[in-house]
């Protein structure tokens, strides 16, 4: 596979987000703390952790789409106009779906 790097590299972010997700779940479900200021400051840290928790799902779906287009043998096609996606740019941005001006057409 021509890619075999990149997906070796997706795969270990792939387990480090899992293991990350893991931890902030187990962080988030244990017992709070009795005494009410205490309760707050978790509460607070809580909301940064949820927060932390979102983008890493988030790079954790776009991992498991770009292994999946791999798989399909679709990884280096366009999802918006069917062209190929230059090498380069998959290797600078392997959850890319989008060639570039395709990309910038949809950001602008």
């Amino acid at each position: 596979m021509k890619y075999s790097q990149v997906r070796e590299d997706l795969l270990k972010k792939q387990r480090e987000l899992e293991d990350r997700l893991g931890r902030i779940d187990q962080h988030l479900t244990k017992p709070g703390n009795q005494d009410w200021s205490e309760q707050a400051q978790e509460r607070e840290n809580d909301e940064v952790l949820e927060a932390i928790g979102q983008e890493a799902a988030l790079e954790l779906r776009s991992i498991k789409l770009a292994l999946r287009r791999m798989d399909e043998d679709e990884y280096e096609l366009c999802d918006s106009c069917g062209e190929t996606i230059p090498e380069a740019r998959l290797k600078a941005m392997p959850f890319t779906r989008h060639c570039i001006r395709c990309a910038e057409r949809l950001q602008g």
